[in-house]
């Protein structure tokens, strides 16, 4: 009995425990995942979502073990992002006045999004018996119209670069290719040369970096297609498979453009926060305003469901007065109102 003294007692099976273990069951979940063919840029943001609930439960002193993880849990971890979580926190980029209390309601929904297909995985391979997520709702966005870029501004951003340079002269290629083509910057770093056709103008988009895995194909302006075909010259001595390379031969990360980004439009002096989405969002809401068809619309984007284009499709006040100066009813009354009438006989 003295041997026992002072010496902690095992109770339960480590084996046991690490079944129940969060990380442990996230990374099987991961593997399902994976086997079903999502994108690395998909499996990138599951773990990054993953990594920040680990960082919730760390902070709040939760055990990371599925038994502990309630629906209160979920609920209390919606509030902490929505009031506590730092936003750019350990960003060295972001100046400190950027790096406020509380992250977005639209940030915290794509933060949730992924916790609702791994618990759903949970309860049906028989880890959890009550799904957590099953009574979470999203937190309620606001409807306020995004910003996009006119016309003018997409030419000023053009203009930014020194296109003596390398860089720049790569980044221009690019920016001209997201006008064009309204692709997600993912989609156009990794285009390789094989996946134009240069005589047709055709670009084709590979499910394989899809964001809905399905294959797509983009008619370009001949000037876009020059401009690459220019910028494969210039990365010949690179022997690389990829448009877009970095100027010491490695495939362009999004990160390198979205920075160079930013400081085109403050060349420009464009006083809004640029991103490669924008300018996705931009083309797609001047394409509608110049006529294009939203069936054609959804099909230069990709999205499978014709109600994901209305988010980029937040016409101008210029374009709404436009329209409504044309196609106002009170034209049809006034003009009835405005008809000689027969008063005497």
């Amino acid at each position: 009995m003295s041997n026992r003294k002072g010496k902690q007692v095992k109770s339960f099976r480590t084996e046991t425990k690490k079944q129940s273990s969060i990380t442990h069951l996230f990374e099987q979940f991961m593997e399902m995942k994976i086997s079903e063919g999502i994108a690395k840029s998909t499996v990138e943001k599951y773990r990054n979502n993953h990594s920040l609930f680990l960082e919730y439960l760390h902070k709040k002193k939760i055990e990371p073990d599925i038994k502990y993880i309630t629906k209160e849990v979920i609920r209390t971890y919606i509030v902490w992002m929505l009031e506590e979580k730092v936003k750019f926190e350990g960003h060295r980029y972001k100046k400190d006045e950027e790096k406020t209390k509380g992250l977005s309601p639209t940030t915290v929904n794509t933060r949730i999004k992924t916790l609702r297909p791994f618990f759903k995985y949970l309860l049906n391979e028989g880890y959890v018996s009550v799904d957590p997520m099953s009574s979470i709702k999203d937190v309620k966005e606001s409807s306020e119209l995004i910003d996009v870029l006119s016309p003018e501004e997409l030419r000023r951003l053009l203009n930014a670069p020194n296109q003596r340079h390398y860089d720049d002269f790569r980044d221009y290629v690019l920016m001209t290719l997201l006008i064009d083509g309204f692709m997600r910057i993912n989609e156009a770093l990794t285009l390789k040369k094989t996946d134009l056709d240069y005589s047709s103008c055709v670009l084709t988009i590979r499910g394989s970096n899809a964001k809905n895995r399905k294959a797509r194909h983009i008619p370009l302006q001949k000037k876009t297609v020059d401009l690459i075909k220019e910028l494969n010259k210039e990365t010949e001595e690179f022997d690389s498979e990829y448009i877009f390379i970095s100027n010491y031969g490695e495939q362009l990360r999004s990160n390198q453009f979205r920075k160079q980004l930013r400081a085109y439009g403050k060349i420009a002096g464009i006083n809004k926060r640029i991103h490669p989405h924008l300018i996705r969002h931009s083309s797609a809401t001047i394409a509608l305003e110049n006529g294009i068809s939203m069936r054609h619309l959804q099909l230069l984007l990709g999205h499978s469901d014709l109600r994901q284009v209305i988010r980029y499709t937040h016409l101008s006040n210029a374009s709404l007065i436009k329209q409504q100066n044309q196609f106002s009813v009170l034209n049809t009354v006034s003009e009835s109102l405005n008809k000689d009438r027969k008063i005497k006989r």
